[in-house]
């Protein structure tokens, strides 16, 4: 390996030790020094950074600025050990690196549209596969890379418990499962089995050829499913993504805590640690503040005028 390719390989395994995943960042890093190996770069200067970064020429300028915020951090790391090194400066490409999108929440029809439209793949398997994980997103607002991590042993549909391992920053933790979720995976796990009874991994999730699933080919999957299902942007801003599915959860888990007239408040803490969160603070990215649930929070301000400010 070149220097550069030794250094990444020291940096990636130094943060990850802190707990952070790093999986996009890794395979963007992984890419500029295979950029600066080919043009004989011994380091990070700015002038190869922005080359690297602003390619394609006609990619969407804040893909430009996530790629330039993955050199920065691995730059500022090299800067201590690599002579020379250039750390490219905040804000060189204009605007932040990105901004938050706005959630895209699915009602449950959409929801509906999504497992059909998977149900229509043609081969059995792939079309369990991509409903079961669907679903299980949807009910549980779990990230997707952790349904895509789960193991065999992780899913004990005995005790109707999942194990989330070694999740965001190292954190472990378990979901227990309505009746209705643990007979799709039963059901899921069957179909998998006879198609694969001998799989060369231990994940609960296959592919078509009996292997774990990949993040990025997931996300593509999803993709084309909205599109079969008919589902459009809502906004420049607001797009059907995987992800939205654990922001839906959320807020739907808030609607139904006001209408049963539960302490919102004292269970947001419960939520939290289910979301995986260390404190509810981290779960407020997550609160969309839909007219239904602003309509709620404020009828359940009105009940109650003493606890006004």
């Amino acid at each position: 390996m070149s220097g550069l390719r030794d250094a990444l390989a020291d940096y990636l395994a130094l943060r990850r030790s802190l707990g952070f995943k790093l999986e996009r960042p890794g395979q963007l890093l992984a890419g500029f020094v295979g950029f600066a190996e080919q043009a004989g770069a011994p380091t990070v200067t700015t002038e190869l950074a922005l080359a690297w970064a602003t390619a394609p020429a006609d990619a969407d300028p804040a893909w430009w600025r996530l790629r330039l915020a993955a050199i920065r951090p691995f730059a500022r790391y090299l800067a201590a050990v690599i002579p020379g090194t250039e750390v490219p400066p905040a804000g060189l490409l204009g605007g932040p690196a990105s901004r938050r999108a706005v959630p895209y929440l699915y009602q449950a029809a959409e929801i509906d549209a999504l497992m059909a439209a998977a149900g229509a793949i043609r081969s059995p398997l792939r079309a369990a596969t991509c409903q079961t994980l669907i679903g299980l997103l949807a009910v549980t607002g779990m990230r997707a890379g952790e349904v895509i991590r789960l193991d065999r042993p992780d899913t004990d549909l005995q005790a109707g418990l999942l194990t989330i391992r070694q999740s965001k920053f190292g954190k472990s933790r378990q979901l227990p499962l309505h009746a209705t979720t643990i007979a799709a995976l039963a059901s899921y796990a069957a179909l998998r089995d006879r198609h694969h009874p001998r799989p060369a991994t231990p994940a609960f999730f296959l592919s078509l050829t009996g292997t774990r699933l990949i993040y990025k080919n997931v996300h593509r999957t999803f993709r084309q499913l909205t599109q079969r299902a008919g589902l459009r942007p809502r906004s420049p801003a607001c797009r059907p993504r995987i992800h939205d599915l654990r922001h839906s959860f959320t807020v739907a888990t808030l609607l139904n805590w006001y209408r049963d007239g539960g302490d919102v408040a004292a269970r947001l803490p419960l939520l939290s640690a289910w979301l995986g969160h260390a404190d509810p603070g981290s779960t407020y990215w997550y609160l969309t503040g839909t007219p239904e649930l602003l309509a709620l929070a404020g009828q359940r301000l009105d009940e109650h005028p003493r606890d006004r400010p």
